[in-house]
């Protein structure tokens, strides 16, 4: 049995079809609940802040490791009066041990 080749052309372009729509539904979040406020802000992750008001931006810049710039973000965020933070980037800079992060505050 002999299979042409516009037969496995479309075979293949369905295949990927299917695999573009099938990786889309990773992107999606199911919401999930924030913990209770504390007293310190704490770290949340992106499906947990569907039901949150951002209250602002914060960037830190460190000499140290990358747990020295999560502390520097959680100390702005407590000054800021927020309840909770979303790091969403943690880099090194080109200088070594200089440490670089942003983060969404909210309420």
């Amino acid at each position: 049995m002999k299979i042409s080749l516009p037969i496995v052309k479309r075979c293949f372009g369905a295949l990927v079809l299917l695999s573009a729509l099938s990786a889309c539904s990773v992107l999606k979040t199911t919401p999930v609940a924030p913990p209770p406020p504390t007293s310190k802000a704490q770290e949340v992750v992106r499906a947990q802040t569907t039901t949150l008001t951002k209250i602002g931006n914060v960037t830190a810049n460190v000499i140290g490791s990358p747990m020295d710039v999560e502390r520097a973000i959680q100390h702005k965020a407590d000054a800021a009066g927020a309840h909770y933070y979303l790091i969403l980037l943690i880099s090194d800079t080109i200088m070594p041990g200089r440490w670089y992060s942003e983060a969404i505050l909210y309420k």
